[in-house]
């Protein structure tokens, strides 16, 4: 399983146990440190890639494979991955749509793991980054956004409370 610290970033703080006795010592210090962390299920087939999607309203607007260094289960660009444009699914689209609702967030970065069982939501970033996935995509987000906030910045026009 992968255990993350909630207050980690760009990679940090997340550990693969590979064991279930490795998993119980982990979970048991970070415990006793009154570190508050998830647990996540280790999805091997994935091999090192995830699929993140930028949501922006109702629509995947940009989406980029990200693929760990050999070695490494961590696709973030920060720790050595590498990003490329990719196609999603029609799938994985209402996936991370659904996922960016459920949380009552406009602007959301979704990650999802392709897995034998279909799109798995691994992660929901309320405060995505730019720069990778407008450099793999060539999609200039930032604007997108903009042009969101422009059309949807009257009262009641934005959500502010997850449904799902």
């Amino acid at each position: 399983m992968v255990i993350k610290l909630i207050q980690g970033t760009q990679g940090k703080g997340v550990i693969l146990a590979e064991t279930r006795k490795a998993a119980e010592a982990l979970i048991e210090a970070f415990s006793s440190l009154d570190a508050h962390f998830l647990v996540q299920e280790f999805v091997k087939e994935a091999a090192g890639s995830d699929v993140r999607c930028f949501v922006i309203g109702n629509r995947v607007v940009a989406a980029m494979t990200r693929q760990a260094p050999p070695g490494e289960f961590r696709s973030n660009l920060h720790r050595g991955g590498r990003a490329e444009k990719t196609r999603i699914t029609p799938q994985e689209r209402r996936t991370a749509v659904r996922a960016a609702r459920t949380m009552g967030l406009n602007v959301a970065g979704i990650d999802i793991l392709r897995s034998s069982r279909g799109p798995l939501v691994m992660e929901v970033n309320s405060s995505p980054g730019l720069e990778g996935i407008e450099k793999a995509t060539g999609i200039d987000v930032a604007e997108k956004i903009i042009e969101f906030i422009e059309k949807n910045a009257r009262s009641g026009r934005t959500r502010d409370r997850g449904k799902g």
